[in-house]
């Protein structure tokens, strides 16, 4: 199979998530006071938040470790990943979509972490006292890729399943 004809030539899509993910964050970090937050709607403020853990703030608390270990095990979840597309045909759209959103929300954090040591999250989302946790435009690619992984795995799954 020649190269145009694989899932690979998608991959124009992770550059925009990264290219995105780090302007925003750079705005974000230039233009709002750290966990101080800037109302936009009666539902989302703009709140800038450093996390140091993975979702969630996950091992947040830890000394320091986690920063390295989650970026190798991000980098090589998105090798493989590359790995992934590259097998896949070209006209594999739905499922070859969802793996270069989650390769670009992938890079985008893994870039911040081994920069900054944390992750730059600013998008906070609440209802009267719930609030979700902080969250940024590579969470978002990583979770609507997810989510149309997880389509394509039920829309697409005889086509998958070969070749």
């Amino acid at each position: 199979m020649r190269l145009l004809d694989r899932g690979i030539v998608w991959t124009w899509i992770s550059l925009i998530v990264v290219l995105l993910d780090q302007w925003t964050k750079a705005i974000a970090s230039n233009s709002l006071k750290l966990y101080e937050a800037e109302p936009v709607t009666g539902f989302l403020n703009w709140t800038l938040m450093h996390n140091r853990g993975v979702a969630f703030s996950i091992l947040a608390d830890q000394p320091g470790w986690q920063r390295w270990f989650i970026s190798i095990v991000a980098s090589i979840v998105v090798v493989w990943l590359l790995v992934w597309l590259f097998k896949n045909r070209r006209n594999q759209k739905l499922l070859n979509i969802s793996l270069v959103l989650i390769i670009g929300g992938a890079i985008g954090n893994i870039w911040d972490r081994i920069q900054l040591g944390y992750v730059v999250d600013f998008i906070e989302v609440y209802y009267q006292d719930f609030f979700w946790p902080a969250f940024n435009i590579a969470d978002s690619a990583i979770t609507v890729g997810a989510v149309l992984l997880i389509i394509d795995a039920f829309v697409n799954k005889n086509e998958n399943s070969t070749g």
